[in-house]
C-alpha cells in the first residue's frame, strides 16, 4: 500500500458506501446528527489502525471524502463523534469502531466482550453512563471491493407468478450432507449451483429456491455462550454483504455463479431478507453500526423517552421506514442484491414492521411506494410474513397489490382438517381456492397466497405427523420455548416407531397434505426436505440447531419411502404444470358456466349432491369434492375434481356431472398408483385424497 495521506479530498456523497472508481475510494456515510465521523484505516490483518482521517464534507446529512492512489482490499471502519444523550435517543461513542452498513464484504468476525457497548455494563445507571474503551480489537472491518461480474450471457427465468411453485432452503442445510457434492463444497454457495441440486430441484418441479438469510449475521453472544449458534441467521450485521461462513473458496463471485447456473436451469432465486431489525437488539445492546451512526435516525425510539427503542420485532429494536435514509439503506439494498448477484425477488421476514407509521400499518407506507415503483425492484417477486409482535401486529391480505404474502390460515386450516378436526370444511373451500376472502381486492390475484402446510419456523412435515408436543430441549430453553400449538397429530405413538399402521397412516396423512397444497389456488410453498419426509426429531424452533437436527440427510432420502415420496411430489407438481386449472391466475366462485351444467367452480359432498348452507354449517362434515372447470380459448373443457376425506373411515364419492371419460390422477393412499379410468364412483381411503380428471364428449363441450 502507498503511504496514506493526512487528510481526504472532498469526494462526493453519492454513492453511500466505499466505491472504488479505478483510481481510489469515495467513502460516504449518512448521519444526521454526529458532529464529526472519522474513517479508520487497518492493516491487512484487521488488527493494527493504520490512521485515521476525518471525513471532511457533510452534504444533505451525508459524510464524505476521498482517498486517492488505493484501491480494492483496503479495510475500514468509522468513528462518530456527537452527543452521548440516551434521554434524546443520541448514542454516539467514538471508542466504538462502526461497521459501514453499506458494506460488501467483511473481514473477521465479532469477538464478544462488554467493551462492544457504549454504556458501562454493571455502572450504577448502566446504559445513562459512557464506556470509554475501544472496541475496534473485537470488531470486524469492512472490505472494500471491485464486485463487477459478467451477466451478459444470463437469462432470468421470469415465471409468471400462477406457475411459481418455491422451495424454502438453508443453504449450509440443503447440502451439508449431500454426498454427491465435493466434500469441500458441502453446505456452500458452490453447492447451490452443483449439478445433483439442481436435477433434484428440477426433478421435483420447483421453480424457484427461497433462501433463507445469507446477508451477514451475528453469531449471538447469549447462544454461543450456550454452544449453540445462530442457525437461521435472522440477526443481520451487514445488509450490503454475503455471509462468509457460506463460501467454499473466498470469492463472492461464488454465489453469482450459483445463481446464473440455476438460471440455467429455469430455477429463481429469491432471498428472505431480515430489514425489519438489526443484531444491534435493545437500548442495551452492543453498538456495532447503526446505533453508533444515528441511534435516533435509524432505529425507533419511545416518543418523550427516546432512551428507550420500539419493540414491535421481539427482536428489541425496530428500524424506523419512515424516515427517507432508512429507506434508502433497505431499497439500495435490495437493488445491490437484485443487480449484482441476479436474485429475482425477496421474501420479507416481519413484513409487517417495513410498513409502519406513527399510526400503526399502512398498506400505502413509503417504504411499499419505493419498492413498487423503482424499476429494477418493481419487476422482481415480493413476498411478506404480513405479522410482527406490535400493535396490529396481524394483517394478513392487507398488503398492496404487487406483494404475495405468506398464508398461515392456509397452514392451519389443513392441518386442522387433516388431524381430524370438527368445522373445517367452509374454512378449507376458501383456502383451497385461493383465499380469495382474504385477497381477493384490489385486482389482486390467487398468486397473493403463499400456501404453506410447513416452514422453517415451526414442524416439518413429517414432524407434523409424528408429534404432538414440542421436543426443543436442545435449545436450552427448557422446552419453553417455540410454539405451543402446531395443530399435529402423532397417530398413534409419539416420534418414531415401527408399528406399520402408525406409519401407513402417516405417510397417506402427508401425501394427502402435498395433494392439498399443489392443487390448491394461490402459490405453493415447499420446505426442503418434506418432499422426502424429513424431521427435526419434533424440534418446532431449531433457529440455533447447526447439526443433523436440521440439515437435510439425504441418506433418507435415498430409501424407499424418501424415493416414493420423492416421487409423489414430483407426480403432483407436473400435474400442475399440466392442468392450468390447478394454477389458475383468476379466482372461482361458482358464477361463470363453462358449459351446460358446469361452473368454474363446484362444490359437493360425498353423495355427489351441492353443499347447501346447513352442509357448510355441519361441523362433523369431513368429506368435500371440488370440481373446478376452465374453458379453453380452443373451445376445449378442462375439468378437474379433488376428493377430500378427512374422516377415520373410507368414503364412496359419487361422481355426478356431465357425460365424459373419468381418470385418476393420484390417490394419497397409493402413493405408486398410476393413471386410470374409473366408473361414477371412487372409494377414498381414510384421510385419503385424489385427484380425478373429466374427459367430455364433443357436444357435453358445445
Amino acid at each position: 500500500m502507498t503511504s496514506l495521506p493526512d487528510t481526504l479530498e472532498a469526494g462526493s456523497p453519492y454513492p453511500l458506501g466505499a466505491t472504488f472508481d479505478g483510481d481510489g475510494i469515495n467513502f460516504a456515510v449518512f448521519s444526521a446528527n454526529a458532529e464529526k465521523m472519522e474513517l479508520c484505516l487497518f492493516d491487512p490483518s484487521g488488527r493494527r489502525e493504520l490512521k485515521r482521517l476525518a471525513l471532511p464534507e457533510w452534504t444533505d446529512e451525508v459524510w464524505h471524502g476521498y482517498l486517492p492512489d488505493v484501491g480494492p482490499g483496503l479495510l475500514y471502519g468509522y468513528r462518530a463523534h456527537g452527543p452521548y444523550a440516551p434521554e434524546r435517543g443520541h448514542r454516539f461513542n467514538p471508542n466504538k469502531l462502526l461497521l459501514d452498513p453499506y458494506a460488501r464484504k467483511l473481514s473477521g468476525e465479532i469477538r464478544w466482550t462488554d467493551a462492544l457497548h457504549g454504556y458501562r455494563i454493571g455502572s450504577a445507571k448502566e446504559d445513562l453512563s459512557f464506556d470509554r474503551r475501544d472496541s475496534a480489537a473485537a470488531m470486524p472491518k469492512a472490505v472494500v471491493v471491485d464486485d463487477h461480474f459478467d451477466w451478459s450471457r444470463d437469462i432470468r427465468p421470469n415465471t409468471p407468478w400462477s406457475e411459481t411453485v418455491i422451495y424454502e432452503a438453508h443453504v449450509k442445510g440443503l447440502t451439508k450432507l449431500m454426498e454427491l457434492v465435493p466434500a469441500r463444497e458441502r453446505g456452500s454457495y458452490a453447492a447451490l449451483g452443483h449439478p445433483a441440486v439442481i436435477a433434484h430441484l428440477r426433478r421435483i418441479g420447483v421453480t424457484a429456491i427461497e433462501l433463507m438469510p445469507i446477508q451477514a449475521f451475528t453469531q449471538d453472544r447469549f447462544l454461543k455462550e450456550k454452544g449453540l449458534s445462530n442457525y437461521w441467521g435472522y440477526n443481520t450485521l451487514a445488509f450490503f454483504t454475503p455471509e462468509a461462513r457460506y463460501l467454499a473458496g473466498h470469492s463472492q463471485n461464488e454465489l453469482r455463479r450459483a445463481v446464473r447456473r440455476l438460471h440455467s436451469a429455469g430455477i429463481e432465486v429469491i432471498l428472505d431478507v431480515v430489514y425489519n431489525h438489526s443484531c444491534e437488539g435493545s437500548e442495551r445492546g452492543p453498538t456495532l453500526s447503526w446505533r453508533g451512526l444515528d441511534n435516533a435516525t435509524y432505529y425507533r425510539l419511545v416518543e418523550g423517552d427516546e432512551r428507550y427503542a420500539i419493540n414491535d420485532t421481539g427482536t428489541g429494536n425496530t428500524f424506523d421506514l419512515t424516515k427517507a435514509r432508512v429507506i434508502q439503506m433497505v431499497a439500495d439494498s435490495l437493488r445491490y442484491w437484485a443487480t449484482s448477484f441476479g436474485i429475482d425477488g425477496f421474501r420479507f421476514d416481519l413484513g409487517l414492521t417495513l410498513g409502519r407509521e406513527r399510526e400503526g400499518f399502512d398498506p400505502g407506507a413509503a417504504f411499499f411506494d419505493v419498492l413498487r415503483q423503482d424499476p429494477v425492484l418493481g419487476r422482481l417477486k415480493l413476498i411478506t410474513e404480513p405479522w410482527d409482535i406490535g400493535p396490529g401486529g396481524y394483517q394478513l391480505g392487507n398488503f398492496a397489490p404487487g406483494f404475495a404474502e405468506w398464508n398461515d390460515k392456509y397452514r392451519d386450516t389443513v392441518r386442522k382438517f387433516w388431524r381430524g378436526d370438527a368445522g373445517q370444511r367452509p374454512d378449507l373451500a376458501a383456502r383451497l381456492s385461493g383465499s380469495g376472502d382474504l385477497f381477493d381486492r384490489r385486482a389482486r390475484r390467487p398468486w397473493a397466497s403463499v400456501n404453506i402446510i410447513a416452514a422453517h419456523d415451526g414442524y416439518t412435515l413429517a414432524d407434523t405427523v409424528m408429534y404432538e408436543e414440542r421436543h426443543n430441549a436442545a435449545n436450552g430453553e427448557d422446552n419453553a420455548d417455540g410454539h405451543s400449538e402446531n395443530y399435529s397429530r402423532n397417530w398413534g405413538a409419539e416420534g418414531p416407531t415401527d408399528d406399520p399402521d402408525i406409519a401407513a397412516a402417516r405417510g397417506r396423512v402427508m401425501r394427502s397434505m402435498l395433494t392439498t397444497l399443489l392443487t390448491s389456488l394461490g402459490t405453493p410453498m415447499l420446505v426442503a426436505g418434506d418432499e422426502f419426509g424429513r424431521t427435526q426429531q419434533g424440534n418446532n424452533n431449531a433457529y440455533c440447531q447447526d447439526n443433523e437436527i436440521s440439515w437435510l440427510d439425504w441418506a433418507a432420502a435415498e430409501s424407499a419411502d424418501g424415493q416414493t415420496l420423492i416421487d409423489f411430489t414430483a407426480r403432483l407438481t407436473a400435474l400442475r404444470k399440466q392442468y392450468a386449472v390447478l394454477r389458475s391466475n383468476a379466482y372461482f366462485y361458482g358464477d361463470q358456466q363453462q358449459v351446460d351444467g358446469v361452473n368454474d367452480i363446484e362444490w359437493f359432498d360425498e353423495r355427489g349432491e351441492t353443499l347447501m348452507p346447513d352442509d357448510w354449517q355441519n361441523p362433523e362434515g369431513r368429506a368435500l369434492q371440488m370440481r373446478r372447470a376452465r374453458k379453453a380459448a380452443d373451445g376445449s373443457l378442462e375439468m378437474v375434481s379433488l376428493l377430500l376425506n378427512g374422516s377415520e373411515d373410507p368414503i364412496e364419492f359419487a361422481l355426478r356431472g356431465p357425460t365424459g371419460t373419468r381418470t385418476l390422477l393420484i390417490d394419497s393412499a397409493d402413493a405408486g398408483i398410476g393413471e386410470g379410468e374409473i366408473g361414477e364412483s371412487y372409494v377414498v381411503a381414510p384421510q385419503g385424497a385424489a385427484l380425478i380428471a373429466w374427459q367430455l364428449d364433443a357436444e357435453d363441450v358445445g
